[in-house]
């Protein structure tokens, strides 16, 4: 389920973003970058439909995933 990034109060959204990009494995080269400048970075692709919020019932999670990731999956069919 996509949750609309909109919905949700402001304080979520920056602990959700904060997670995600303090999450074991996430790279952002060589170059230091701020958690400031991270979050900010994933407001502004939230803001421009670059990537989605998305939560599994299945799992009982949320997470942040590229809009053209999402939307490949779910369009994909098996043969």
């Amino acid at each position: 389920m996509i949750i609309p990034w909109q919905t949700l109060p402001q304080t979520t959204l920056n602990n959700l973003i904060e997670e995600f990009v303090t999450r074991d494995g996430t790279d952002y080269g060589r170059q230091e970058t701020t958690m400031a400048d991270k979050v900010n970075e994933v407001q502004q692709q939230l803001q421009q439909d670059q990537i989605l919020i998305v939560y599994s019932q299945l799992h009982a999670t949320t997470t942040l995933l590229p809009a053209d990731y999402f939307h490949t999956s779910c369009n994909s069919t098996s043969e």
